[in-house]
């Protein structure tokens, strides 16, 4: 009796409180917390000028490497000996560098991964090594190009000896390369105040030198050859231009930069990314045309078809058209070389981490890389010979780094919605195509010719 009184109590004092708690005024509802703004509404926040300008940036790392010492040595020698026949080939590489460059950008902002790092994911470990192999073979190449460029500006600017300029160059790289520790924004801009130098110096020699010939341009335009050495200056412009390096490097400068919250966005900055492209590209192409079009109206035009070299350009800029030329020929080198040498390093470490996930100290893996360069200019090797050499072997590793890229910019179970458009693919892989026949061609009249 005792025990039911107790559990009916209880039940009393539960109904009790229970009634207590529904008469409360309700507790005040919270207000809904705004979200924080994303990367790409940030950056439009920072007004009608600067917003815009913040969406740009990768493509003019991007295209620093598509303007290197060695688009000098071949687009001179290519002028002075062949006038304007080779146009065509300046401006279908620079078409297939928007491409390429353009996929693999797209690539890094539709995984948020860098193509080195998809295809560790995607093939066996045999692949990968092979792949990481000659990536290694291309950047050796590439500081070929880029530290005997920075070491003849340093030379042609200042007098210092070639083989302590490429010592300088390795110093200035790392510490242009150090801005990229600091955020992305730094680097880039550090980066695309180079690329203005080198085209504020080719837009003063090209209107120095004059006596350009527009039907001689249109002329050019149509595809044509003189030999097999033309072909080899074919070969080697498409590998100067088209740079395997900056093909992993691009997906890399991309894959974190700004993250989409939603497809809006998503769409919003691929809009953006293609116009970086058009504009980091474009003048990339424009600077290159600008120097065959400088060699062809001075050098063949006077019959001088013997100035293959970076040096005699100098001095012919010098002799025939003054001082001013030479000198802003000189500063458009040397910034050409210290930029590009900075954007090759960082795309070595890319391509190391990337392929197979190994991380060594950035001063031992330049070390690697640059010692053949080193090399040549402590031997005195002749510095030009050397510089289309290097960008004919940039050619042979485009294939390495295209096709990859094509295979995983198709497929969407790794793109989604950014997976190509086919006919985006069989555009890419007719480029593929045109540059594994020259290449083969090459070797074929180099053994049989």
């Amino acid at each position: 009796m005792q025990r039911t009184a107790e559990v009916l109590a209880c039940d009393i004092i539960r109904r009790i409180d229970t009634t207590l708690q529904d008469d409360r005024p309700a507790a005040p509802r919270a207000p809904d917390v705004p979200l924080e703004p994303s990367h790409y509404e940030a950056a439009r926040s920072r007004g009608r000028i600067r917003g815009r300008l913040a969406l740009l940036g990768p493509s003019f790392v991007a295209a620093v490497a598509y303007v290197d010492p060695g688009n000098f040595a071949t687009n001179i020698s290519a002028g002075s000996k062949f006038g304007y026949l080779l146009v065509w080939v300046v401006v279908m590489s620079s078409a297939m560098a928007m491409l390429v460059q353009y996929l693999s950008a797209k690539t890094g902002m539709a995984t948020g991964h860098n193509l080195p790092e998809l295809a560790r994911t995607r093939w066996g470990r045999r692949t990968r090594f092979g792949l990481w192999a000659q990536a290694e073979v291309v950047a050796i190449a590439t500081d070929m190009a880029e530290f005997v460029g920075a070491a003849i500006g340093l030379n042609l600017l200042f007098g210092v000896p070639l083989f302590a300029a490429g010592l300088i160059t390795a110093v200035v790289a790392f510490g242009i390369l150090a801005l990229e520790q600091r955020g992305y924004r730094r680097f880039e801009l550090a980066i695309a105040a180079m690329l203005a130098l080198v085209a504020a110096g080719f837009v003063y020699d090209l209107f120095a030198v004059g006596n350009q010939s527009t039907s001689g341009i249109l002329d050019g335009l149509t595809p044509g050859l003189a030999g097999s050495e033309s072909l080899l200056l074919v070969v080697g412009i498409i590998g100067a231009t088209v740079m395997p390096h900056v093909v992993y490097l691009h997906s890399a400068l991309t894959q974190k930069r700004m993250a989409p919250r939603d497809e809006g966005e998503r769409r919003k900055l691929l809009r953006w990314l293609r116009i970086d492209v058009g504009l980091g590209l474009g003048i990339a192409g424009l600077i290159n045309l600008s120097m065959m079009l400088v060699a062809a109206a001075l050098f063949f035009r006077i019959g001088a078809t013997d100035v293959d070299s970076i040096e005699a350009a100098h001095r012919g800029l010098q002799d025939y058209v003054g001082g001013g030329a030479a000198l802003a020929f000189a500063v458009a080198l040397l910034a050409s070389g210290l930029s590009s040498s900075s954007v090759g390093t960082y795309a070595g470490q890319i391509v190391m981490q990337g392929f197979m996930d190994w991380r060594i100290p950035l001063f031992f893996r330049r070390a690697v890389t640059m010692t053949p360069a080193l090399i040549v200019l402590a031997l005195a090797l002749p510095t030009t010979d050397v510089l289309v050499v290097s960008q004919v072997v940039l050619s042979f590793g485009i294939p390495f780094a295209l096709v990859p890229l094509i295979l995983i910019s198709s497929d969407r179970s790794v793109m989604g919605t950014l997976v190509n458009r086919p006919i985006t693919t069989i555009a890419a892989s007719v480029i593929a195509a045109i540059i594994i026949g020259l290449n083969g061609y090459l070797i074929f009249d180099t053994i049989f010719g």
